[in-house]
């Protein structure tokens, strides 16, 4: 599969680029994709929640009353779970969600992810660029002359693009990342993918695939 390459003002620039079947062409893998998704879903999760139960809240061990003999319902302490000033029973305690999953799963998923986009035409190429200082008003232009305006778009840049970055936080439906970093649930989430030429090169070298596809 072939894709225009475009300048940064949406005009083709003659070029194509032959998209690696090893990253886009593969029947996408749904389970492994869910499993990578729980993970990254599941690693985001802080796990500082606590709540204070018997041994946290203030009060004596003492019984309050006797046995039998009151007329009452048996009673322990005023720790006791059921009592307004007792402690929670199995209450949440810190704990971590991490979830492990092997490095070929990890990149089997994100393959699989790529080629989903690639099957759904959601792949645009763009020439290398990048920018002196933050600037969002290029950055929105840019995407305005590429038509994917009021679209979630990923810009996946060939190498750490800082003000690119920065050009971006104000801008809710776009988010750039490098090409190498791009998780599996990143991109999911986008409509479009607008890669930049130098990217599959990095995609590549990311997935160990064999002999690079030279670009025409």
């Amino acid at each position: 599969m072939e894709l225009d390459v475009y300048s940064q003002d949406g005009l083709s620039t003659g070029r194509t680029v032959m998209l690696d079947d090893a990253i886009f062409g593969i029947e996408p893998n749904e389970h492994v994709v869910w499993l990578d998704v729980r993970r990254i879903q599941a690693g985001a999760r802080q796990g500082t929640h606590k709540t204070k139960e018997r041994s946290d809240v203030r009060g004596s061990r003492r019984k309050l009353y006797r046995q039998k003999g009151t007329g009452l319902a048996r009673a322990g302490d005023a720790k006791s779970p059921i009592r307004k000033t007792g402690g929670r029973a199995h209450g949440a305690r810190p704990r971590s969600y991490d979830l492990d999953l092997n490095k070929k799963t990890r990149q089997l998923a994100r393959r699989s992810a790529f080629s989903a986009k690639a099957q759904d035409e959601a792949l645009r190429v763009v020439e290398d660029f990048s920018l002196d200082v933050p600037n969002t008003r290029q950055l929105a232009e840019m995407l305005q002359e590429l038509e994917l305006v009021d679209q979630k778009v990923l810009i996946l840049t060939t190498a750490h693009e800082p003000a690119m970055y920065k050009s971006s936080r104000n801008m809710p439906k776009v988010t750039v990342k490098e090409a190498r970093n791009a998780s599996t649930l990143d991109v999911l989430k986008a409509q479009v993918i607008l890669l930049q030429e130098g990217a599959f090169d990095v995609l590549r070298n990311t997935f160990g695939t064999a002999e690079p596809v030279p670009a025409e």
